[in-house]
């Protein structure tokens, strides 16, 4: 059985006496017993890494980034590496979130985000690749066909040569902030789906490897969805940023794992 994991993305919210708070909450309210069974991870804005990393120290939560570039050092004014992110104790990176590729900025492309997977595995971090179709894909029945296309792309000359070494994150961007949610036999297709592509880059050692769900998971739908066989645990928003909700989830995974 593959180990959940919950991993919050604050995204650009809180300050740092609200992050500090936050995080002592979740650390004080998950079941003793919840490390032995799963992974906890926050994945704070950059500026918030540093203290965050000392805060934490060695607790039951992990700390991930929500972006890297894909560089090693130069004039990337406003850009952090993942040597850094490493150096100030981070272990999870997100890759290639829906609002990196549909949203904000430039608009990232899936050779740029093959390019920081490629960047952050060779720091020792674990990326978190996010794939998932929007609306219109969905309505257009392309959904297997954008979560194909997305995840060999991210993957290209990248394949993991262990469990350890990738996390893969669904989204369906429909469902993300909108009120709507993927039902658990939606997300279980998708996350099937997936698993059968990667076996194509890894063979076996694609069930190894963690799915989670990242479509807006809440303490009340985070049950049904991880008893599905291939959901291994949720990318959470909104719901992380509350030590009952994200605790609600957690509390959800393990009931979920029997």
């Amino acid at each position: 059985m593959r180990r959940p994991l919950i991993a919050g993305n604050w995204k650009m919210r809180l300050e740092l006496g609200s992050a500090r708070e936050l995080v002592s909450g979740i650390s004080q309210s998950i079941p003793p017993h919840a490390s032995a069974a799963l992974d906890v991870a926050v994945c704070p804005p950059f500026v918030y890494l540093h203290p965050l990393a000392e805060a934490l120290d060695d607790g039951p939560i992990q700390l991930g980034a929500q972006d890297v570039y894909f560089e090693a050092q130069g004039a990337f004014t406003g850009e952090v590496s993942a040597a850094m992110l490493a150096d100030v104790g981070v272990k999870y990176v997100i890759i290639g979130h829906s609002e990196r590729r549909h949203t904000i900025g430039h608009l990232e492309d899936d050779y740029m985000i093959n390019l920081k997977l490629r960047a952050a595995q060779k720091a020792g971090l674990t990326p978190i690749l996010c794939v998932g179709e929007t609306l219109a894909q969905r309505q257009a029945e392309q959904t297997m066909d954008v979560l194909a296309f997305q995840l060999t792309a991210g993957l290209l000359g990248a394949a993991p040569r262990s469990a350890d070494e990738l996390v893969i994150a669904y989204e369906p961007v429909w469902a993300i902030g909108t009120g709507h949610n993927a039902t658990a036999a939606q997300a279980q297709e998708a996350h099937a789906h997936l698993r059968a592509v990667l076996r194509q880059f890894v063979g076996g050692r694609a069930e190894q490897i963690r799915i989670l769900y990242g479509g807006s998971m809440k303490p009340d739908n985070a049950r049904e969805l991880i008893s599905q066989p291939d959901v291994d645990g949720g990318l959470v928003g909104g719901a992380s940023l509350k030590a009952d909700a994200f605790c609600g989830i957690i509390q959800a995974a393990l009931a979920a794992m029997g």
